[in-house]
Parts: C-alpha cells; structure tokens; sequence
C-alpha cells in the first residue's frame, strides 16, 4: 500500500500511461526500484503476455555490448561458436528494459537509435534485417539532459527515448512508505528463506524511520534480509542492526516502551499471513496450488485467506 502523496501521484500517472504505448523514462536515485515500476508498467499494459527482458547498460562490458543487444552469428568473432540472440529478440512484441541508458557505451548509442527508428536491427555478423515490435522503457540514476549538456549522451538518442518521464523519489522523501515496505519485504523473505517472520522492536523500528537509506529500498532490502535470516523468529532488536543504523535511531514516540511492537493477536496472524500467502502466488505467478505447496499449507488455506481480504 502507498501512503505517501508522491508515491500516490507517480501511480496515478504509471497507471495512466502503462496501456498506451509510448516510450517511458524513469529517473531516480539507484535502488529506488526503478525495474519494479517498468515490471508493473508491463504488466498494466496489452503486452503484458509478451516477454519483459531487462538490460544493465552499467554491467554489459563495451566490447559485448553490440552482440549482448543485437545477437551474433557463428563465426562472428573469436569466441562465437554458435549463434546468438541478443536481448532484443526475445522482447518481440513485448518490452525491453534498459536500465541505466546513461551508461550505454557513446558508440553504440548511435545503433541503439538507428534500431528504434524502425525497428530492424541486423545481428553480429549477419547480412538479415530482423524486426520486431518492442516497447522501450529506460531508466536512469543520472538525468539524462547533463549527460547530454556533457557530450557524453547523444542528444538525438536522448529526444528519441525520452518519452514520459516518470521521476522516483528516493526513499528518504517517502517516509510514510517505510512501514508498509517493511510488512511487503518481510512477507517475501519469510517466503524466500523458509522462516517464521521476525519481530521489530520499537527500538528497531525507530532506527530504520530516522535513518537516511542512501540506498534506497535495495539497502533496506538487504537490512531486513540479514535480520530476517540471523533472527528468525525473534524479537530484532536495535543491536542486530547494522552500525549505520544504530548510530543516531530516533526516539520513540511519547508514551511507548521499547518493547517489541504490540499489535492484537488475531490481527497480527491476519495480516502476516495475509502478507506472506500475497508473496507466495507473486512468486509463482497467481498459481495457488504452487503457493500452497511452497509454503506447507492446503489450496483451501490459501482461498480462505484470499476470500477474506
């Protein structure tokens, strides 16, 4: 759930342009879950049926880059045994993820643009035209208009995948998102790793609001997988955070302890296990026996919880 205003104006707007499709942007700070956004504009648009392939333009080395996107073919080049399809192939007819566009190498910048002019692109040593129809969807840590002032994006490219914009605030403005994250990533883990979800101290839970997560929600995933995994089952506890994050906690509000977040029994079941059986079917795409299975329960445990929401 979205609690703060700007979290629920960005939805507004993703939600209003994810089924037409245009070319979108997102600019953020890195770990503000960019992927997430373009995953779910994918998921809200008609190609929803059609592959989402990601792309790190920040990982892919500068001599792979080309047969990385375009493909290659056998012989190619030392090292090329066998053809290839690139990451553009197997987006056809859905959408191709380039994360980090700022960092693509200034020499492929031009070929990138010359494929999304028409969509034809030729792999690696070949002499075929291929076409596709895919949906672009870029992000950015870094706005794209000083890399340009910079010379170092092109500035064409830049008008061609500029598209919507769409700017992700970075956690720290978005305090009132904090808890419900923290309730989404623990049901998650719990799935993950198999264990019984771990308890915030009040202690705890003042830490991570005054905390400044320079890292965004990736830093605060990896925060609570550490004590999800460390302190299973438990009471996490302000010394089982990491040094960062005990340095200035904040106080607690007037009139409560420090002692482990009380909330009433059957509504703390509730809500857990409702959390926890979301994250199953997200992670085996809807299917219910599978959630049912993964997480040691009956299908008619998982209806029932679904039927009372």
């Amino acid at each position: 759930m979205l609690c703060s205003l700007v979290m629920r104006r960005l939805d507004r707007t993703l939600r209003a342009v994810a089924p037409k499709d245009v070319g979108i942007s997102l600019v953020g700070e890195s770990g503000t879950g960019k992927e997430v956004l373009a995953r779910l504009i994918h998921e809200l648009s008609p190609r929803r049926s059609k592959p989402f392939v990601p792309i790190n333009c920040a990982a892919v080395p500068e001599s792979l880059f080309e047969s990385e996107l375009f493909g290659h073919e056998k012989g190619a080049f030392t090292g090329a045994t066998e053809r290839m399809k690139g990451k553009i192939e197997p987006a056809n007819g859905g959408t191709l993820f380039l994360d980090e566009i700022a960092d693509m190498p200034f020499a492929m910048q031009g070929k990138l643009l010359r494929f999304l002019e028409n969509q034809k692109f030729m792999r690696v040593g070949g002499a075929e035209k291929i076409s596709v129809d895919v949906r672009i969807i870029c992000a950015t840590s870094r706005p794209l208009e000083e890399e340009v002032a910079a010379r170092r994006f092109r500035g064409d490219l830049y008008y061609r995948v500029q598209g919507i914009r769409l700017d992700v605030p970075p956690l720290r403005e978005r305090r009132a998102d904090l808890l419900p994250l923290v309730e989404e990533i623990l049901a998650q883990l719990c799935v993950k790793h198999a264990c019984a979800p771990v308890k915030l101290s009040r202690r705890a839970l003042s830490a991570l609001r005054s905390y400044g997560w320079p890292g965004n929600i990736r830093e605060l995933r990896n925060v609570l997988e550490r004590v999800s995994v460390l302190r299973a089952g438990k009471s996490v506890r302000l010394e089982d955070l990491p040094p960062a994050l005990r340095q200035a906690p904040g106080e607690p509000a007037r009139g409560e302890s420090s002692a482990s977040i009380r909330i009433p029994l059957d509504q703390h079941l509730r809500i857990s296990m409702s959390q926890i059986i979301e994250a199953a079917l997200r992670l085996d795409g809807g299917n219910r026996s599978h959630a049912a299975r993964r997480l040691g329960v009956s299908t008619r445990t998982i209806q029932r919880h679904l039927a009372a929401r």
